[in-house]
Parts: structure tokens; sequence; C-alpha cells
């Protein structure tokens, strides 16, 4: 059986049999080669479910805006998100149902406009390994390989490690996940300091990144807050950096690499970077890796009377 149908098949069984009352997956999108998220209550509906490497939204950041219990289809980075939530309390693992689904990544539609130079796609369909593509003097296709996202290039996690279910094949693969910081800590701070500047120079504080980020769960996020005013709301570096690393340490130790936050900027800034630096700090001083264990708590927001002090003269 296709793995799609066994989606459809799984989705139907758990809202029949009442164990879920909304699932969340994905459905075909109104633009070529675009999947949406699809948010399923009636068992007749789920024949609209799709899985491909169109479907890149990060699922988990919808599975707390519902009552009730939720099954999320989830890839890899979805489940890890899903399971940080449950242990920084923003959802009841008594509620959710995690379906997990092996996941061989998700395309990035820059690097799909960068290899079709500007060309516009009127019609894209994804057939085994390859991404098809037509348009008005347009008829290409290309390996899906090409154009993933860099998050999946490198991810180790392809199959849900938490899940409650699972559907279709593991993927096993050995991620290189820090493969693309080696050439950033090759510089010295300086140049890295302007690498950051020089990126977040572009940045237009559309909050996109953090829209799509399931670790963004503040309800009233403080870049929102007027009174006080921690730092303003203009598009000026020092406001812009401070944002950013302010929402870098507030990921740090719940970010999976998932990727979200860098395909929905529309300008393009390289977001993943400085998430990668923390996310390996991270492993290093704690031996921590984000959305493994439901047991274990985010090292930053923890105490532990052997952490390493250093900072302290």
């Amino acid at each position: 059986m296709a793995l799609i149908d066994e989606i459809r098949q799984e989705a139907k069984r758990l809202l029949e049999e009442k164990r879920v009352d909304v699932i969340i997956g994905y459905r075909k999108g109104t633009l070529p080669l675009r999947s949406t998220p699809a948010f399923i209550r009636n068992s007749d509906e789920v024949e609209g479910l799709i899985f491909d490497p169109t479907c890149s939204n990060n699922l988990a950041s919808f599975a707390n805006r519902f009552e009730g219990k939720v099954g999320v289809i989830a890839k890899g980075c979805d489940a890890r998100s899903l399971i940080t939530l449950v242990v920084d309390r923003q959802i009841d693992k008594e509620n959710l149902v995690i379906i997990g689904i092996p996941c061989p990544g998700v395309i990035d539609h820059r690097k799909v406009r960068h290899r079709l130079r500007g060309r516009e796609v009127v019609d894209g369909l994804i057939l085994e390994d390859k991404v098809v593509v037509k348009g008005r003097d347009l008829k290409e296709d290309f390996p899906i390989s090409e154009v993933l996202s860099g998050s999946c290039q490198v991810c180790q996690y392809q199959t849900p490690p938490v899940y409650d279910l699972l559907i279709g094949y593991q993927i096993k693969k050995e991620g290189r996940p820090f493969e693309d910081l080696k050439e950033f800590k090759e510089k010295c701070p300086g140049e890295r300091r302007n690498f950051f500047e020089e990126e977040f120079f572009r940045c237009i504080r559309c909050y996109a990144c953090r829209q799509v980020c399931p670790a963004c769960f503040c309800e009233y996020c403080i870049v929102d807050r007027t009174k006080p005013l921690w730092f303003g709301k203009t598009t000026d570096l020092s406001d812009t950096l401070m944002f950013h690393l302010i929402r870098a340490y507030h990921t740090a130790g719940r970010c999976v690499d998932c990727g979200a936050c860098h395909r929905a900027c529309p300008m393009g800034i390289d977001l993943r970077l400085l998430n990668k630096r923390l996310e390996e700090e991270v492993a290093e001083r704690f031996g921590f890796q984000a959305g493994l264990d439901l047991e274990r708590p985010v090292p930053l927001s923890a105490y532990k009377d052997e952490d390493t002090q250093e900072f302290i003269m």
C-alpha cells in the first residue's frame, strides 16, 4: 500500500474510533509545488490529505491551537518540536497522538526559483525523486536533491525519534548536524559579527520567522510589548539584532533545525546559522538535543549544581 493511502487510512481510523478530535496534516496548496496545513475533523475529508516533499510546514506550530485530542502527521522535525512543546507544558501529551512519517526531505522554493532563473512555474509535481515543472516556454525536470532544504541535507532524524504510531518504513541516515557550521567557525569573531550584521541588516521585521516557529510559543511576545518597551520596533540594525538575539536564546535547546524560519523569510536571511551555533553549544555543554526525551527539560530552563559556571569571575 502506498504511503499516502496508509496515512489516510490511519487518519480515518483515528477519527472514527474517536481517538482524536482533529487530524493536522497537509493538503495540496493553491500554487504549484505548494502544500498547506489541513485540519481534518470528519473522516470523509481524509482523501484530501497529501504527503510529499512539498509538505514543508512544521505542523507542531498548530498543535496547541485546538481543544480536545489532536493527531499530528509528523515528520522527524515536527515530532521533535511536539516533544519539546510537551516538555515545556504547552501541550498535554494525553491529548496528543504523534503519527510519525518517515521524511526524505522537503524542497526549498528559493532554490527552485534559483534553479529556474526566475522563470514562472504554472504547474509542478513531484514524480518519485524528481521535480517536474511546466510554464510558458518551460518544461523541465530535475532531481529533488538539488533543491532540498539545507536542514534536510544534514538531518539526523528523518524518522521521528518519538511517536505513538509510525506509518511507512524507517529511514536510517547518518546525519551531519553541524556540517553547515564548519566554514563559519573558521572565521574570526569580527568576521562572524560582520556576517550577521550584513544578514540582519536586510531584516524587515515581518516576524515570519517567529510565526512559523513551534519554539516561539509565548502568548505575548516581548517584541510586541510597549509597556515596558524593551527595545525599538524599527528596522535599525541595533533593534533588529536585539530581536534576533533574544529569539535565538529563547529557542536555544528547543530548536530542532526544521528550517521553517529560513524558508519563510522573504529576505532570504540565513537564520539557521545562528540557531545551529546555539544548538551545537547546547549539545556540547549539556549533552542535549531537543525533542528526543519526554522527561528531560530544556537545559536553559533548568538549573543543576554541576552546570559549568566559568562565566563567574
